[in-house]
């Protein structure tokens, strides 16, 4: 009786939850397992995943819904979910800029045409909507000031992975050099020094891309450590991969939280 009622808590907690997101009445989900005759289907996974996982403490729902935004983004087969949760993540106080930073973000990570697609999707949701007026965000940032676009980048990165980007650097200088400063110079001199998204929020949307891809595991640890080196927590690694286990399948988040417990042994 009592996994009934943990049941039922659960799916009302969902629901509710899923409707803010999408504002909407009646999520299309339910409708859609309804359709195919698995409408108890649909309502555990309403209540497992919106009413339980959602409810977690360790990660804002605004944080949730940009790592949601940026895996979509690198799995690149997923427009519809994408840009419900581009529409959830306003409703919840992300801006626009913020989403469109999270894309832009994962370009060196996923690849241009996957962040082609998501701007696509994004374009596609900002039509009608009011202007964004975000503020340009004026923080105290080690590359401030810096116009070389290569001595930016390796200030930002030094303030991201630490020694660890200038190592990956180093390893590149025998065969591929003109790659690590590829890498410095866009990645970190003219990607991570944009404004409108946080260097907390930027390697948190990093990780979600690096869990989505499943084939970049040694990158997905430095930018665990990257998150705890601009002021990440450890809790906050482990909330973002049990997050995306229902975006990217069990069998990532598994292989990412074995990362995580290297990176936090190592620390």
């Amino acid at each position: 009786m009592s996994e009934v009622h943990d049941r039922s808590a659960s799916f009302a907690q969902g629901l509710e939850l899923i409707q803010r997101l999408g504002g909407v009445e009646r999520p299309a989900v339910l409708d859609l397992f309804a359709s195919i005759g698995e409408a108890e289907f649909g309502e555990q996974c309403v209540g497992f995943i919106y009413g339980d996982v959602y409810h977690r403490p360790g990660l804002p729902l605004p944080d949730r819904q940009l790592a949601t935004v940026a895996a979509l983004t690198a799995l690149g087969y997923a427009g519809s979910q994408l840009q419900f949760h581009a529409k959830a993540a306003l409703n919840v106080g992300c801006t626009r800029r913020q989403l469109v930073e999270t894309v832009i973000q994962i370009s060196s990570f996923a690849g241009f045409p996957a962040t082609l697609n998501a701007l696509g999707e994004l374009k596609a949701l900002f039509e009608g909507l009011p202007a964004d007026e975000s503020p340009v965000e004026t923080a105290d940032v080690p590359w401030a000031g810096i116009e070389d676009r290569y001595e930016r980048g390796l200030a930002a990165m030094k303030a991201v992975d630490g020694d660890a980007g200038e190592k990956v650097a180093e390893a590149l200088q025998d065969i591929a050099p003109d790659l690590a400063t590829y890498i410095i110079e866009f990645t970190f001199g003219e990607i991570y020094s944009r404004a409108h998204l946080s260097l907390r929020h930027r390697e948190i949307v990093t990780i979600a891309a690096c869990v989505a891809l499943g084939t970049a595991l040694p990158q997905l640890k430095v930018h665990i450590h990257g998150l705890l080196n601009v002021g990440g927590t450890e809790q906050e690694v482990v909330e973002t991969v049990l997050h995306l286990a229902f975006y990217c399948g069990f069998p990532a988040a598994l292989n990412a939280i074995a990362a995580a417990r290297e990176v936090f042994a190592q620390r």
